[in-house]
């Protein structure tokens, strides 16, 4: 990736910030994405083009930002390196774009953070999770990282839960799986838990865990925080940690939605996840809001996590723009971001130094074989 990324970031070809037009210039303010728009993780690029869309549409027809429209500029990256470098270069070289939206999918962004950087380009990735992902100069993040899920889990073990025995499962092979469970156990043992077993496999997509889950049911564990993704956890992890007599609760992050059940519906019971976003979150009216906005716009078709966190992006960027003033540069919009406070849709929270958010989550649990709404946590101290 290093080496595709340093093929086409290089010199002068690009303007920067002080080479770039201030708001005050044009007559539309011009806000460009690199998404995600064909290819495998179409669907989620195409989500998140949605929200963006919705957003703008609103702020228009409100009367714009300083009585200017906002004019979206997208480009698709296809989910490739190279592709979302040379998009975000095109834009970036474009001196009346004022802003990026995107990429969408962690390995694009992390392509895109250092010709953020270089370019004085704001940008601000709704769904990049990978703590990998190098934020906080001119790159942010609407979502929270990986590793925060494991930590929040904790709090939720120790907090609400109440369990004192806690135990661990997750793939080595695997960044995802790996990284969110040893943040798990760092956080559950911050918390006074007490982590009776901690259990791997080799990969997050192995079909069979009875060895590991039969160590975990023997130690007395109350909960086990199994950071897998839906295709994994749904079809063997639930059943056989249930068919070796453990009958506690089972959790885990983002990658359980979508989690299909097997067998015996009454095994997902006390299974639960953390996310982004749910529609039947009544604790923020924002969501109700942005529900029906969406499906009036959309002829009845429902949003999903990937439309809220592009949504909340793009009135991240009108936040900042207009605290940054009518002749802002993209320097400025970019020093209102760092540090910014917000609340949208997917949650309210504060930027840290690095660009990601301490955000409130949501926590969705497994009734009769679905997620349902079960509890909003909000950001560890």
């Amino acid at each position: 990736m290093g080496v595709s990324v340093a093929a086409c970031s290089g010199g002068n070809m690009y303007a920067t910030s002080n080479e770039s037009a201030t708001i005050a210039d044009n007559d539309v303010i011009t806000i460009g994405s690199v998404t995600t728009n064909s290819g495998a993780a179409a669907a989620y690029g195409e989500a998140e083009v949605n929200g963006f869309k919705l957003a703008v549409k609103e702020i228009n027809a409100d009367g714009g930002i300083f009585g200017k429209q906002i004019k979206l500029e997208s480009m698709d990256d296809k989910g490739d390196v190279i592709e979302a470098s040379n998009a975000f270069n095109r834009l970036a070289g474009d001196k009346n774009v004022i802003a990026v939206l995107g990429p969408t999918i962690s390995s694009t962004s992390g392509a895109v953070a250092p010709l953020a950087d270089q370019n004085q380009m704001p940008t601000i990735a709704p769904a990049a999770t990978a703590d990998s992902v190098e934020t906080g100069g001119y790159l942010f993040r609407t979502c929270f990282k990986d590793s925060y899920q494991g930590e929040i889990a904790a709090k939720y073990a120790a907090e609400t839960l109440k369990v004192k025995k806690v135990a661990v499962l997750y793939g080595t092979g695997d960044p995802y799986s790996s990284g969110v469970g040893k943040a798990f156990v760092a956080a559950a043992k911050k918390n006074g838990l007490d982590v009776v077993a901690e259990e791997n496999s080799s990969s997050a997509d192995d079909t069979e865990y009875s060895s590991q889950l039969q160590k975990i049911e023997a130690s007395g564990a109350e909960f086990l925080y199994a950071p897998y993704y839906y295709s994994t956890v749904g079809p063997y992890i639930v059943p056989q940690t249930r068919a070796v007599g453990y009958e506690g609760y089972i959790m885990g992050p983002d990658g359980y939605d979508g989690l299909k059940t097997t067998g015996n519906k009454a095994n997902y019971n006390k299974v639960l996840y953390t996310t982004h976003y749910s529609p039947d979150d009544k604790s923020n009216t924002k969501v109700q809001q942005f529900i029906t906005s969406y499906k009036k716009a959309n002829n009845g078709e429902s949003p999903n996590t990937f439309t809220a966190l592009g949504y909340d992006s793009v009135y991240m960027f009108k936040r900042a723009i207009e605290q940054a003033g009518e002749n802002a540069t993209r320097a400025d919009i970019r020093n209102v971001i760092a540090g910014m406070s917000f609340s949208g849709v997917t949650g309210a929270f504060t930027l840290d130094k690095h660009g990601s958010p301490k955000k409130s989550v949501i926590v969705l649990e497994m009734s009769d074989g679905e997620p349902t709404y079960k509890d909003t946590i909000q950001p560890a101290k």
